[in-house]
């Protein structure tokens, strides 16, 4: 097949046509209308879309995977959230059966975010309250049921240090999140292997001039925060702020399941939450995770003032990378053909999972 516009390649846009299978073949530079392809989408943390929650099993997985899909997301992490263990048990091997056995029009399950159930009770945010303290054995069980890529934890819990060391060795990638921790609980975590931050500056403490928290040590020393950049998060301003200082911040959608849905209530693991003005909440008025798409997501950050290019490396390149996935999250010969096509203005016009057209 072929497709021509402006591709966007490791190398730069590069005007012409691509000519792909499966798989990236060859670039023809040339003349091309004002349109952009770039990479397909990579989210690694996403809840649910379409009323559907992932904690509800493989149908809800499927159909959260064909909505995100539809949005331009062609790999994601199915991301759970803190429950029974009995219940995330019950949640990943759902998941599994659709990692295991893609649907067509379903976006690439790469794994599982394990969004506790090792967090804080200090720091739920939306997160319902059955945090427990970490547990090794716990976590082997959990990981015979499904492969989980990321675990988020709060790393001053008494046992959360050994978890680390044990999920570093295995090679699954710790962030600290729904944490309470002060500076020095969370670099004692960094330093024994916690790579990233989840959704950085959202149920974590923050900046102080005298206790730098959570957020400071990202600041100083991250190279890897996940952000969540729906405008509600986190202000415009401290995401430039942020991705001065964090050279491989890279953007998550944390959708649940009123992605995609009119106002009303809708499931988050055992939590009601309600999808109004623009976003999604508690019952209190917490923020309980997002409504957005990652092709919103790269719209946000363009009208932010980041390039095109830097808004989909932030999309797709930095999230593959962080997953150690070299075939996803950019256009080069080899790579997978998993490409969106947008207009001169933005506006998704086309998807491709592993060079077929959605």
């Amino acid at each position: 097949m072929r497709i021509t516009g402006q591709t966007l390649t490791p190398k730069g846009f590069i005007p012409g046509e691509l000519t792909f299978g499966e798989r990236i073949e060859s670039f023809f530079p040339g003349p091309a209308e004002e349109r952009y392809i770039l990479p397909g989408f990579v989210d690694l943390h996403v809840h649910g879309g379409a009323g559907a929650d992932c904690m509800e099993g493989e149908e809800a997985t499927r159909r959260m995977a064909r909505f995100h899909l539809r949005h331009g997301t062609t790999s994601l992490l199915a991301t759970t959230v803190t429950a029974p263990v009995s219940d995330i048990e019950k949640a990943l091997a759902g998941i599994n059966q659709v990692i295991e056995n893609p649907g067509p029009d379903e976006a690439r399950v790469l794994g599982v975010h394990l969004e506790g159930p090792f967090i804080s009770p200090k720091k739920l945010g939306a997160q319902p309250a059955f945090a427990i303290g970490p547990d090794i054995g716990v976590m082997k069980r959990l990981m015979s049921l499904a492969p989980i890529k990321v675990v988020t934890l709060a790393p001053e819990l008494a046992g959360a240090l050994e978890l680390i060391r044990f999920l570093t060795d295995q090679g699954i990638r710790v962030q600290a999140g729904h944490t309470a921790a002060t500076y020095q609980e969370a670099k004692r975590g960094f330093n024994l292997g916690a790579k990233g931050f989840t959704h950085l500056f959202n149920a974590m403490t923050g900046v102080h001039h005298r206790e730098p928290g959570v957020a400071g040590l990202a600041l100083e020393q991250a190279e890897w925060a996940e952000m969540i950049v729906d405008g509600l998060h986190v202000h415009p301003s401290v995401a430039r702020v942020a991705i001065k200082s964090i050279p491989h911040l890279y953007a998550v959608s944390d959708a649940v399941a009123a992605a995609g849905m009119p106002e009303g209530e809708y499931p988050l693991g055992t939590h009601t939450v309600f999808r109004k003005a623009g976003g999604v909440f508690l019952e209190d008025g917490t923020l309980a995770g997002s409504v957005l798409t990652m092709d919103q997501a790269l719209g946000n950050l363009a009208a932010w003032g980041f390039s095109l290019a830097e808004a989909s490396r932030m999309t797709s390149e930095l999230p593959a990378r962080y997953l150690g996935l070299p075939g996803l999250g950019s256009l080069s010969a080899g790579a997978n053909a998993d490409m969106v096509v947008l207009s001169k203005d933005l506006q998704l016009e086309e998807v491709y999972l592993a060079g077929r057209r959605l």
